[in-house]
């Protein structure tokens, strides 16, 4: 009873899963789905001492590079290290050029401290810095740090620039093409953003190769119900790991200047090239280099982050975004967008910038960097190699060679005794497969399902980032579960 006597009338949550936003329960991220969540109550479970088929979990279902056993780059962290405590400026035991990016930074930083709020796009000599990396990558064509934002990794910003492209209702609504199988990441911010998804199909045949033809024929059957607006392409793939060529590159170009789209290049793991015969192109250097007809009228957004490549920082959530040809008018749009969210980590903005940064020839720490940064990109190649050679050898596992990126994402036969159990308990074959492998091996890899793939193919995206013994252990581990797995259910 209440103070003045009229009885409390009790009353349900204002928040429900019925009254909540429901744009918030579409949204699925199958990297961190359930066999995620049933992989960490693994590792609890083998804590307590129960008793499982296997001693640990193999966790490979997400590109955290330093979480499998990569080794930090140590510049990096010197000169992270150095920014954080200042009074390391004085330890000898730094090097010069460590010491030299830290104290430029922290005269960047309000107070002379990495805790401040630094600007909403970004700290400017950082920006200059990314600006000049760009040119370098690029041989020479300009960028202008005005274009760079600097972000909370690469998603963060690719989710911002998708909030200003979303608009309209009904037959008007954006639609954003998406490749198939794609990350999730795309799939889960259209979803929260109430865009329409428009899929396109790489091609598995040819090595997941993009094909302008199907991308014409996702925007034509598109437009009987949105407005496809926005194409997004990942390259290197993920989750399939295919590099494009420069040709792919410029055709895709010219279609988006046919449609009139605004494309959207994920660029995060362009260090990431180990087939022989690929190479990396950036879509603004081939967007630049086809002349003005494109350069001056193709908006393109660009993301790169400080999770991929050789650094693998993923924890300090580093990124940026190069906007081009951007409208003026929607570019002080984008930049109070940010601003509502202050700045990006100020951690992440140091350890972007000595990326953007790096020793250079002739400096104390150049050879070690090179060292420690070509050690790493070629154990992964080694590591893509190894992986696509010991799938190949499997019956009923097909997998393309992984020309780039962290990922293998084999095709694998399902004999449909399994395909009718995964059925009956509400579960696509594919995630009926990786649950088994998860309780039975202790391998914790994501269905293919939740990257998008054609109607009756099934397939796992797989990192080939654990050590190469322990991945060694694993392809043979997967190898002997898909044979008793075949033979269970034939």
């Amino acid at each position: 009873m209440s103070e003045n006597g009229v009885l409390f009338q009790s009353r349900g949550k204002v928040l429900t899963v019925d009254t909540m936003n429901p744009a918030v329960k579409k949204v699925e991220y199958a990297v961190r789905g359930p066999i995620v969540i049933r992989a960490v109550e693994l590792e609890k479970e083998l804590k307590q001492g129960v008793k499982k088929p296997f001693t640990e979990v193999i966790k490979a279902n997400i590109g955290d590079a330093h979480a499998l056993g990569q080794r930090p780059i140590t510049f990096l962290r010197q000169v992270l290290a150095l920014c954080t405590y200042p009074d390391l400026l004085n330890d000898n035991k730094f090097p010069e050029d460590a010491k030299e990016r830290a104290r430029r930074i922290l005269q960047a930083c309000g107070g002379g401290s990495i805790g401040a709020y630094s600007a909403s796009q970004g700290i400017e000599c950082v920006r200059q810095d990314v600006a000049q990396y760009i040119e370098r990558r690029d041989g020479g064509i300009p960028s202008d740090p005005n274009n760079i934002y600097l972000s909370t990794g690469a998603s963060d910003a690719i989710v911002t620039l998708l909030k200003l492209l979303v608009s309209g209702e009904g037959r008007s609504r954006t639609g954003v093409l998406i490749p198939i199988p794609q990350y999730p990441l795309y799939s889960a911010a259209l979803s929260e953003l109430g865009a329409v998804q428009v899929n396109y199909y790489l091609d598995e045949e040819n090595c997941w190769a993009l094909d302008v033809q199907e991308l014409r024929r996702a925007v034509t059957a598109a437009r009987q119900h949105c407005q496809p607006k926005v194409l997004c392409i990942i390259n290197p793939g993920n989750p399939t790991g295919q590099v494009q060529s420069r040709k792919c590159i410029e055709d895709v170009i010219r279609f988006a200047a046919e449609e009139k789209l605004f494309l959207m290049a994920d660029e995060v793991y362009q260090d990431n090239i180990y087939a022989q015969g690929c190479q990396f192109h950036s879509f603004k250097k081939v967007l630049y280099e086809m002349g003005p007809e494109y350069c001056d009228t193709v908006e393109l957004a660009s993301f790169h982050s400080t999770s991929k490549c050789y650094m693998g920082e993923c924890g300090f959530r580093g990124g940026y975004m190069e906007v081009i040809n951007l409208d003026p008018q929607v570019k002080l749009q984008l930049t109070k967008l940010v601003s509502v969210r202050l700045c990006p980590p100020v951690p992440g903005q140091v350890l972007l910038d000595v990326i953007a940064n790096p020793p250079r020839e002739g400096e104390p720490s150049y050879e070690q960097f090179i060292k420690e940064k070509t050690a790493v990109l070629n154990n992964l190649a080694e590591k893509a190699r190894l992986t696509e050679e010991i799938f190949n050898t499997v019956p009923g596992i097909k997998c393309n060679p992984v020309q780039g990126a962290m990922y293998s994402f084999p095709r694998i036969e399902i004999p449909d005794k399994a395909v009718k159990e995964a059925q009956a308990k509400g579960q696509s074959p594919d995630m009926f497969y990786c649950m088994k492998l998860l309780e039975e091996m202790g391998i914790c890899i994501v269905p293919g399902s939740g990257f998008g793939q054609r109607e009756g193919t099934h397939h796992f995206r797989m990192t080939i980032l654990p050590p190469t013994e322990k991945l060694r252990i694993l392809l043979n581990k997967l190898k002997e579960f898909h044979e008793r797995f075949t033979r269970e259910y034939s």
